[in-house]
């Protein structure tokens, strides 16, 4: 039975198709049939650019287990990032006046130099 659980964000990033590079608009989310991967149901990921035709589209099936450790490296990676100072904090706090997001100087002085990477000896 198809579960028609579904939702979509709007996204930016770009996503690499049959033609090449475009950029990515919004991600189809859902939890129902996929189309390839042999399960009753998965998490299935559709990123597109709806703008663009049904040629500007990355599919991506799931096992619940694999969904659920890619959104936990992605939020540890994010963590890292700000950790580090590559990317501003975040402000999970209301917004009251006094948590304001800002960037640490680190950040201020990557800003803009271009992609760079961070390697530590536990990544090694």
């Amino acid at each position: 039975m198809c579960t028609m659980l579904v939702q979509q964000a709007k996204i930016s990033g770009s996503g690499k198709g049959t033609k090449g590079w475009f950029a990515l608009r919004e991600v189809n989310v859902s939890y129902d049939h996929p189309f390839d991967l042999p399960l009753e149901h998965a998490l299935n990921l559709d990123f597109v650019n709806e703008a663009e035709g049904p040629g500007a589209r990355v599919a991506v099936e799931l096992t619940p287990e694999s969904a659920r450790q890619l959104a936990q490296t992605i939020l540890t990676m994010l963590e890292r990032a700000e950790g580090s100072g590559y990317l501003p904090p975040t402000n999970h706090a209301e917004d009251s006046g006094e948590n304001k997001p800002h960037a640490s100087p680190r950040f201020e002085a990557y800003a803009g130099a271009g992609p760079s990477y961070n390697v530590s000896k536990e990544d090694v």
